[in-house]
């Protein structure tokens, strides 16, 4: 290569080695043939890994308008470089394409990250209740302390879950909401109070108000055999304003770019109603705001009334409406609730009411009709195999085609609904909701079923699209780098063994399932996954090697420099220079403010005690936990105690 490699030199190779650059990127719009091409952005001295069979290993890489422009040597990437090409040493660090979550709420996640208190990586449950005494004391009424999802008993040292009696102790008169899985929610006496729930409520359908012998609630509620009575009492708490929640979405998305998160597919979610609840994301989209790729799907939300929201939003929308950002995915994880098996392993499986095939009938029809990919959530066999007689029924009347459409979870597929799956062109999209607990399923199903929830290898062999993700955050923690953790070494967080050899990944495969995988499922396979010439400049540079670090610090890993369509969103260490200026979170009673997200322990930290004083002159007022090597330092006292 040389700098008087032209436009068209560069199709004519680019055409030889596959790659087509129509429908893709508009790296070389507008530049002449024999006009010299000068990068934006080259990043030399790094150990990357393409995900790019072809060269699968490289040095370098050159980034022009958003794409990747040249992916080889440092000789042959810095032909590129110009008199205003920034040029970053990555100096000898592990870059890996952008990872991109198949299975997130991010749209409404976003909406409520400023107000939730985040157990995700706690070590202990005395930790816990700290933090959940800490931020009682900050938030003012009527606001709740919210600890929604993301953590298990099992990662705490006490191996059990906070008693009613230690949250009231903690927490007297904030009311505080904890949401434990899809199994059972805490509230403390000022939250009872709050919600107005007394001796005299009734159970709601499918839900229970656990009672003393007085028959007064005692704070625990208990989803039998469905989440709607936690989902409905978390919603009648109150939201942030307008502009707090395009702070707090802002402040999630920096998050996810901080774990190497560049993409994400939106399933949705309860009381995610369209279109009211995506104007912070879409003034965000509009504003040239948005730090992650977001591909969103319309989840219904009027049980008995779900053909009526899809027929009105085929009359508003279509898949594919939107930009590289933030585009229309197509229906569902909700398409109707008669098909609803939320998994609720403290409890026996549900039986589908026998209405659901008609009712999952008419919304598929209307789909397929109208040419809308689709999601549908299936946790058990039993209820996919169902599902799958609906889908075969419809392509018989009005056949697929190749239309994009798949299945969430999956944990207990067999191989027959795998091959029916693939005969019809679908997916499987997986999370790690079994890490969180997987020691619920082993008490319930047993062992055996417990190797092959799911039965991740399986689907790979048979030829199956697969996409990693997280669910997050109802259950599970947003941390991808937890969902790895848990398909390769196959443990729970609490490292409770789950998967044996021959149902876990290799790292490669694992990674590959995170990017590349992903992008099918949003129909962005050729656009994203990988460190390509022509595809999106979207990475992450880690904070340490993820094909060598023993398997128990994969969870703790994080990036130091992320790169979202060639532009730096996040940066630390070597890289801090880079980071674009921090926005302040609002408002001032936040969690955020005081812990962030996802705990750091020691091993994930590198932040030396100058640094933490300087934080702690930043924010005075706040007390940062930030957890050392002999347990937390505090930031809000006078003195440091390692």
């Amino acid at each position: 290569m040389n700098n008087q490699f032209t436009r068209r030199d560069f199709l004519k190779i680019s055409a030889a080695s596959g790659f087509s650059l129509l429908g893709r990127c508009s790296t070389l719009d507008g530049i002449k043939s024999g006009q010299d091409i000068h990068a934006d952005m080259i990043l030399t001295n790094g150990h990357i890994t393409t995900l790019d069979k072809l060269r699968p290993h490289v040095s370098a890489i050159a980034i022009k308008d958003g794409c990747f422009l040249a992916v080889g040597t440092e000789k042959e990437v810095m032909a590129y470089r110009g008199n205003n090409t920034n040029v970053i040493d990555l100096h000898g660090r592990m870059v890996i394409p952008g990872l991109n979550d198949s299975h997130i709420h991010v749209i409404r996640g976003g909406l409520n990250y400023n107000m939730e208190l985040r157990w995700d990586g706690v070590p202990s449950l005395a930790d816990a209740l700290e933090m959940l005494r800490d931020q009682a004391r900050r938030t003012p009424p009527p606001q709740w302390v919210r600890v929604v999802g993301g953590w298990s008993e099992f990662q705490f040292k006490e191996r059990r879950m906070p008693t009613i009696d230690e949250i009231n102790e903690a927490a007297p008169d904030t009311p505080v909401f904890i949401l434990h899985l899809y199994a059972r929610a805490l509230l403390n006496r000022a939250a009872l109070r709050a919600v107005g729930y007394t001796k005299d409520t009734p159970d709601p359908p499918g839900g229970e108000i656990q009672r003393d012998k007085n028959g007064n609630p005692t704070g625990m509620l208990i989803a039998k055999p469905n989440a709607s009575i936690l989902y409905a009492t978390l919603a009648k708490g109150p939201k942030l304003s307008y502009g707090d929640q395009v702070n707090s979405t802002r402040q999630f998305m920096r998050e996810l770019n901080r774990l190497g998160v560049t993409s994400v597919i939106d399933a949705g979610g309860g009381f995610q109603n369209y279109p009211e609840d995506y104007q912070v994301i879409e003034e965000l989209s509009k504003n040239g705001q948005l730090t992650l790729r977001i591909a969103y799907n319309l989840f219904t939300q009027r049980p008995k009334q779900e053909l009526e929201d899809f027929s009105k939003w085929i009359k508003m929308t279509r898949p594919g409406i939107g930009n590289d950002f933030y585009r229309m995915n197509g229906a569902g994880e909700m398409l109707v609730f008669s098909a609803a098996d939320f998994e609720d392993w403290l409890e026996p499986r549900p039986d589908l009411l026998p209405i659901m095939e008609d009712e999952l009938k008419a919304v598929i029809r209307l789909l397929v009709q109208n040419r809308w990919p689709f999601r549908l959530h299936a946790t058990y066999n039993e209820s996919i195999t169902r599902f799958l007689n609906v889908f075969e029924d419809i392509n018989r009347e009005i056949p697929f085609n190749d239309l994009r459409w798949f299945f969430d979870h999956a944990e207990t597929i067999s191989s027959r609904n795998i091959e029916r799956v693939r005969a019809l062109g679908g997916g499987i999209a997986i999370q790690d909701r079994m890490a969180f607990q997987g020691e619920h399923f082993l008490n319930r199903y047993g062992k055996e079923a417990a190797e092959q929830s799911p039965p991740v290898v399986k689907m790979l062999e048979m030829g199956v699209p697969v996409g990693a993700g997280t669910d997050a955050t109802r259950v599970a923690s947003y941390n991808p780098w937890v969902a790895l953790y848990w398909l390769v070494p196959g443990k729970t967080i609490g490292q409770t063994l789950i998967h044996p050899e021959s149902n876990r990944l290799g790292r490669m495969e694992a990674l590959r399932l995170y990017t590349v995988g992903s992008a099918w499922f949003s129909h962005e396979h050729d656009k994203k996954g990988s460190v390509e010439v022509g595809k999106y400049a979207d990475l992450a540079v880690l904070s340490a090697d993820y094909f060598s670090v023993p398997d128990e610090e994969i969870k703790g890993l994080e990036s130091v420099l992320t790169i979202v369509g060639g532009k730096v969103v996040y940066g630390r260490d070597e890289f801090k220079h880079l980071d674009p200026p921090p926005l302040p979170v609002s408002p001032d009673w936040s969690p955020v403010k005081v812990y962030d997200g996802y705990h750091r322990s020691h091993a994930q930290t590198s932040m030396p005690r100058q640094a933490v004083a300087d934080a702690h002159l930043n924010y005075p007022h706040a007390h940062k936990w930030v957890y050392g090597m002999s347990g937390f330092w505090r930031l809000g006292c006078d003195c440091f105690a390692f």
